[in-house]
C-alpha cells in the first residue's frame, strides 16, 4: 500500500487496503475543528463527494428536513436564490442530491469531469457551512400561511410550503406511517421517537429562529463527516476543504450524539390508526412486532443481526417468512419485515398486513411460537451457509446502476461514522464474516441468538394499525379550524404582513439572478463520444451466446433472453404474473420451499421480467423479450447455470396456494406504492392511448393494472378460478418454451472460456424456429381522466404524441423537457405552487412528450402551468446559455456511468432493439446541435391543445370538488 499524504491542516488517523472492493480507505481528522474525512481511494474517474452532519431533532416539526432544503437556497459566496438547482443545469454531474435521515443530513454529488467536480465542491461547501437562510426561503421550502386570494384579507388562510406538501404525500404511504408509528413506541426517549421529515400537523409549529439555532449548532465542521471516493488524492480534497470552508471555524464545544434507548421491563401493545379513504376497511389492518437489538456501530451486532434476520426471513423457505406467507390470519407479510440498521440501535420487525384487529393476538402468538420452534429445531448448516453466502455476495458486488458505486459504499458506512463507530470495519467484512462462520458452526449459537435477541428481549412492541375511513376528513377539518383560529387572532397589521410576505416571495421567485457568479461547464467540456463495451459471440447448443468481459469482482451475471411470440390480449395481461411466479414456484420434483433454499445457496438473485420497445423509426411496431436473469459468485457458475436452465424448462404451476399468495402479496405492494410513484402512474395513464407500450403498461402495471390485480385477487379466492388461472400461466409458459432464445454472460475475462464450456455441457441442442412475431394493437388517441386513490396530495400529467428516437425531432424534444423544467416549471409549480417536484420529458421509445407534477397541493392550476410553460417558450427570446444548460443535462444523463455489469447489460439490450452505437452517437450529435429555434419549432408543432391528453391522480374528496372541471374537460372519473 502506497504512502498517503495529508494536507497540513489534517492528520492521518488510519489507512487500510480492502482487496474485495479494490479500494484503499483512509481516515483523517481536521486538526482545528475535529472534522472527520474518510477517503475511499479507487482507480475510477467518477469521483464522489459527501458531507454529512449529525442532525438530531427533538420534535416532529421537520427542522432537519426543512434546513436541508433551505440551506441550498443561497450562500455567502453564491447569494443567488437557487444555486443548487442552477448547478444541476450548469453541470455534467452523474449525481446531485441531498438527504435527511432520522439522525443525519447528507449533501452528496458525483462527476466524471474534474472541472465539474471542483465547481460543485465550491457550491456545496459554501451552501452547507455559509448558508444565508433567507426567511423567504424558509417560507417557500418549509411552511407559510397565505390567503387563498393572495391580496384579499377577507379570504381564508391556507398552509403552503414544499416540505409541508412533501410530507403530506410521504405520510399518505401506509408503510411510511407504519414505520413512523412503530418507531414512536420503540424509541420513547430518543430522537427516533420523532418524525425527522416532519409531521404535517407539526411542521407549522417550527419558527424561523428555531431553524437558525438548529443550523448554528448542527451545521458546524466539528459535527461534520467528509467522505470522498475516486482517483483524486485525499490531499487535494483537503486543500479545498480548508481553503473554501474549514479555515473560517474553530472547534465547537458541543457534542451532538444519539443516546441509548431506555429498555422496557416488559413488552407493550398499542393500537393506532392510519387514513384510508376508499371506504372499504375490511381486512386492511396491519399487525407488526418490533424489537430493539444492538448498536449499528458494532460490527458483531450488525452481522449477528443480518444473519438472524436472513435465517428467519430471507426467502419463502425461511421459517418466519413461510408462516407469514401461508397463514390465513392476513394476506401477506408486513412490508416492514426485516432488519433496519440505519438507526443507532438496530430494529427488527415482522408481522402481517391485510388482517383485522381481532387477529392481533393470534398473529403475535404465531410469530412467537414460530421463533420458539426455530430455536428448538435449529437450522441446517446449508441454511446458515446460504445467508453467509448472501452477505459475501452483497459485499463483493460493484453497484452503480442506481447510485454511483462510490456513493453506495459511502452510504453503507455513513451511519456508523455519524455515531462515531469504525466505518472501515463495515467495509472490510471478510475477517468478520470468517469469524461469524466459525461462531455459526457452533452448536447452540443460533438458538442463543433467538433467545437473547427475540424471545427474552423485553423491549418489544406489538403494533396494531387500523384503517380509519374518516381520519383524512378529520385532519382536513382540524387544519381548516386551525387556520380559521389563526386568522381570527390576527390584527389588521398581521394580515397585511401575510399579504406583504406573499408579494415579497412572489417577487423573489420571479427575480432574475446573476448566474454568472456560479461556476459552470460548457459544451466544450463534453467528450465527443461515450465508449461502449466490447463483446464476443459464439454458438452454444444452437443458441447465440453473447459474452462481455468486465471487472465484476468475482461475480458472474447470466441471462436467458427469449423472443416473445404473438400473444393474445389475455396472455399479455397475465404476463407480469407469469414473471412474478417464474422464480417463486417449484421446479422439477422440488416444491417452492426447496427451490427457494436452493436459490439462496447458489445465486444472489434470480428474477424474471419482460422488455418491450418500439422500433427506432416507428413506436407502433413493438418487439418484446422475456428475460430470466441471475447473479452469482464466480465459483458457483456451474450451479448457477444449471439453476437457470432448470428454472426456465422445469418450472411448474401446480402449487395453486402459492400462486394465490403471490398475487395477494403483489396487490398489497401495488396498493402501498401509489404515493411513492404517483407521478409515474399519472404519466402512464395520460400516455395510455398514445402508444402500444404505454397502453399495455397502464393495463398491467399502471392504475388500470391496480384495478385488475384487485379484481384478480378477489377472483382467486375461488378454487376453480385459481386452477384455471394456473392453467393459463402454464399454457403461456409452453408458448415461451417454443420460442428462440439466446444467452448473455458477463464475467471476468479469465472466466469466459470456462463459462462457455459449462454452458455447452448443460444445454441440449435446439433448432427452434420463430413463431408469429409479437405485436401490440396500434393506438394514437387522446385520454382525459381523473383517478381517485388513497392519497393526501395530487399528481398531474399531460401527454402529447411526438416521434420515435431516430426521428430528427426526437433530439430537440428531449432537450425541450429540461428547458421547460429549468425555465418555467420548477418556479411555477414547485416554488410558487408548493409541489415537491415537476418536470417534462420526451419518452422516445413510446413517441410521447409528458409533463408531470409530484406531491402537488394543486390540480387545475398545475395543468394551466403546463400550458403556460409552452407559452413562455414561444413568447420570449431565450439566450443560448439556457439552451446549453438543457443540453448539458441531457448529455449528463446519456453519459452517466453504470457498474461494469450494468454497462454490459445496457449495451446488449440496446443492440437487441437496434439501438446500435452508431444510432446512439447520431442521437448524441443531434442533441449537441439543438438550438432555441428548434425548441420553439417542435413545441409549436407537437405540444398543441388538440393533441393533449391529461390525467389527475387525487383523492375522492378532491375528485368531488373537481366536478365542474371534469364535466367541462369531458374527463372520465375512475375510482381505484
Amino acid at each position: 500500500m502506497s504512502q498517503v499524504i495529508a494536507h497540513k491542516s489534517f492528520e492521518l488517523i488510519r489507512q487500510q487496503r480492502i482487496d474485495t472492493l479494490n479500494i484503499n480507505i483512509e481516515h483523517y481528522r481536521h486538526r482545528v475543528t475535529g472534522a472527520e474525512h474518510y477517503h475511499l481511494a479507487a482507480d475510477l474517474d467518477e469521483n464522489v463527494f459527501l458531507v454529512g452532519l449529525r442532525t438530531v431533532p427533538e420534535d416532529s416539526t421537520g427542522v432537519a428536513h426543512i434546513l436541508e432544503h433551505t440551506a441550498l437556497c443561497g450562500s455567502e459566496k453564491y447569494p443567488v436564490r437557487d444555486p443548487f438547482f442552477m448547478m444541476i443545469r450548469r453541470s455534467l454531474n452523474t449525481f446531485m442530491n441531498a438527504f435527511t435521515s432520522s439522525d443525519w443530513t447528507a449533501y452528496p454529488f458525483a462527476s466524471q469531469n474534474r472541472k465539474d467536480f471542483d465547481n460543485l465542491l465550491q457550491v456545496y461547501l459554501d451552501a452547507v457551512f455559509c448558508s444565508r437562510l433567507d426567511p423567504l426561503d424558509f417560507a417557500q421550502e418549509g411552511h407559510r400561511v397565505e390567503f387563498t386570494e393572495a391580496n384579499n384579507i377577507e379570504s381564508a388562510l391556507e398552509f403552503k410550503g414544499v416540505v409541508f406538501n412533501e410530507m403530506k404525500g410521504a405520510m399518505s404511504s401506509v408503510s411510511s406511517t407504519l414505520w413512523q408509528t412503530l418507531s414512536k413506541y420503540l424509541f420513547p426517549t430518543t430522537t427516533y421517537h420523532h418524525n425527522s421529515g416532519g409531521e404535517p400537523e407539526c411542521i407549522p409549529n417550527l419558527s424561523y429562529d428555531e431553524l437558525k439555532a438548529f443550523y448554528q449548532s448542527h451545521y458546524h465542521p466539528s459535527n461534520a463527516i467528509f467522505m470522498t471516493f475516486g482517483d483524486i488524492p485525499a490531499v487535494e480534497h483537503q486543500e479545498k476543504f480548508e481553503q473554501l470552508a474549514l479555515h473560517k471555524f474553530t472547534a465547537l464545544d458541543e457534542t451532538i450524539a444519539v443516546g441509548r434507548e431506555q429498555r422496557f421491563n416488559a413488552p407493550i401493545k398499542v393500537e393506532e390508526f392510519y387514513a384510508l379513504d376508499d371506504g372499504d376497511s375490511e381486512d386492511k389492518s396491519h399487525v407488526v412486532l418490533g424489537w430493539l437489538w444492538g448498536k449499528n456501530t458494532s460490527l458483531d451486532d450488525m452481522l449477528e443481526g443480518q444473519l438472524l434476520s436472513g435465517l428467519l426471513l430471507d426467502n419463502s423457505a425461511s421459517p418466519l417468512r413461510q408462516v407469514l406467507e401461508t397463514s390465513d390470519l392476513g394476506t401477506a407479510p408486513s412490508p416492514l419485515c426485516g432488519l433496519e440498521d440505519s438507526n443507532h440501535e438496530l430494529t427488527f420487525a415482522c408481522g402481517m398486513e391485510g388482517t383485522n384487529p381481532e387477529q392481533a393476538n393470534a398473529i403475535e402468538e404465531l410469530i412467537l411460537s414460530t421463533l420458539k420452534k426455530a430455536k428448538e429445531e435449529g437450522f441446517e448448516q446449508q441454511q446458515v451457509d446460504a445467508v453467509l453466502h448472501q452477505l459475501e455476495l452483497h459485499q463483493r458486488e460493484i453497484g452503480g446502476d442506481g447510485y454511483p458505486y462510490g456513493l453506495q459504499l459511502i452510504m453503507q458506512i455513513l451511519s456508523t461514522a455519524a455515531h462515531r463507530g469504525d466505518p472501515i470495519s463495515m467495509l472490510d467484512l471478510d475477517p468478520a464474516l470468517e469469524k461469524l462462520r466459525q461462531r455459526a458452526s457452533q452448536p447452540g449459537y443460533i438458538a442463543e441468538l433467538i433467545e437473547r435477541l427475540l424471545l427474552n428481549n423485553q423491549h418489544r412492541v406489538t403494533l396494531v394499525m387500523k384503517p380509519d375511513t374518516e381520519l383524512s376528513q378529520r385532519r382536513s377539518s382540524a387544519e381548516s379550524a386551525r387556520l380559521a383560529e389563526i386568522k381570527e387572532g390576527m390584527s389588521l397589521v398581521e394580515k397585511q404582513q401575510v399579504v406583504d410576505q406573499t408579494e415579497a416571495l412572489n417577487a423573489r421567485q420571479m427575480q432574475e439572478d446573476d448566474e454568472s457568479i456560479l461556476p459552470k461547464v460548457g459544451l466544450e467540456d463534453v467528450p465527443a463520444n461515450k465508449p461502449h463495451p466490447e463483446y464476443q459471440q459464439c454458438d452454444v447448443a444452437g443458441m447465440k451466446l453473447n459474452q462481455y468481459a468486465a471487472g465484476c469482482n468475482g461475480i458472474g451475471y447470466q441471462q436467458i433472453i427469449v423472443e416473445l411470440p404473438e400473444l393474445s390480449d389475455r396472455e399479455c395481461d397475465i404476463l407480469p404474473y407469469y414473471c412474478r411466479s417464474m422464480t417463486e414456484l417449484g421446479i422439477g420434483e422440488d416444491d417452492y420451499l426447496t427451490t427457494q433454499q436452493r436459490q439462496a445457496n447458489i445465486v444472489g438473485s434470480i428474477t424474471a421480467f419482460t422488455s418491450l420497445r418500439g422500433k427506432i423509426d416507428n413506436e407502433q411496431d413493438v418487439r418484446g423479450y422475456f428475460v430470466l436473469s441471475s447473479k452469482a459468485l464466480a465459483r458457483n457458475h456451474v450451479a448457477q447455470s444449471a439453476l437457470m436452465l432448470e428454472t426456465f424448462e422445469g418450472i411448474k404451476f401446480d402449487e395453486h396456494s402459492r400462486i394465490r399468495e403471490l398475487i395477494a402479496q403483489a396487490r398489497g405492494r401495488r396498493e402501498q406504492g401509489i404515493t411513492g410513484n404517483g407521478h409515474g402512474l399519472a404519466m402512464l395513464a395520460a400516455s395510455s392511448r398514445l402508444s402500444p407500450i404505454s397502453a399495455l403498461s397502464h393495463r398491467t402495471s399502471g392504475l388500470k393494472g391496480l384495478q385488475a390485480i384487485k379484481t384478480l385477487d378477489d377472483e382467486l379466492k375461488d378454487d376453480a378460478k385459481l386452477a384455471a388461472f394456473a392453467t393459463e400461466l402454464a399454457a403461456l409458459h409452453s408458448k415461451l418454451l417454443q420460442s428462440p432464445r439466446q444467452l448473455l454472460e458477463i464475467a471476468e475475462q479469465e472466466s469466459l472460456t470456462q463459462n462457455q464450456q459449462d454452458l455447452s455441457a448443460l444445454w441440449q441442442p435446439t433448432t427452434l424456429q420463430p413463431a408469429s412475431a409479437f405485436k401490440l394493437p396500434t393506438t394514437r388517441n387522446n385520454c382525459r381522466q381523473v383517478w381517485a386513490v388513497n392519497s393526501q396530495v395530487n399528481f398531474c400529467a399531460k401527454a402529447y404524441p411526438t416521434v420515435p428516437v431516430d426521428h430528427a425531432d426526437a433530439a430537440p424534444l428531449t432537450v425541450l423537457g429540461g428547458f421547460l423544467r429549468n425555465g418555467h416549471l420548477h418556479r411555477a409549480i414547485r416554488e410558487q405552487g408548493g409541489a415537491y417536484g415537476a418536470g417534462a420529458s420526451q419518452e422516445s421509445s413510446q413517441a410521447v412528450f409528458r409533463f408531470f407534477s409530484y406531491r402537488d397541493p394543486r390540480t387545475e392550476e398545475t395543468l394551466n402551468d403546463f400550458d403556460q410553460a409552452v407559452q413562455w417558450l414561444l413568447d420570449n427570446e431565450h439566450e443560448w446559455q439556457k439552451v446549453e444548460e438543457a443540453i448539458l443535462g441531457v448529455i449528463g444523463s446519456l453519459d452517466k456511468p453504470s457498474s461494469p455489469a450494468g454497462e454490459a447489460k445496457s449495451h446488449f439490450h440496446n443492440e437487441l432493439f437496434d439501438r446500435s452505437p452508431e444510432q446512439r452517437q447520431r442521437f448524441r450529435q443531434r442533441i449537441l446541435a439543438v438550438t432555441a429555434d428548434d425548441l420553439k419549432r417542435v413545441a409549436r408543432q407537437y405540444l398543441t391543445k388538440q393533441n393533449e391528453s391529461l390525467v389527475i391522480v387525487t383523492n375522492a374528496g378532491t375528485a368531488d370538488q373537481l366536478g365542474e372541471f371534469i364535466e367541462q374537460q369531458a374527463c372520465e372519473l375512475i375510482k381505484v
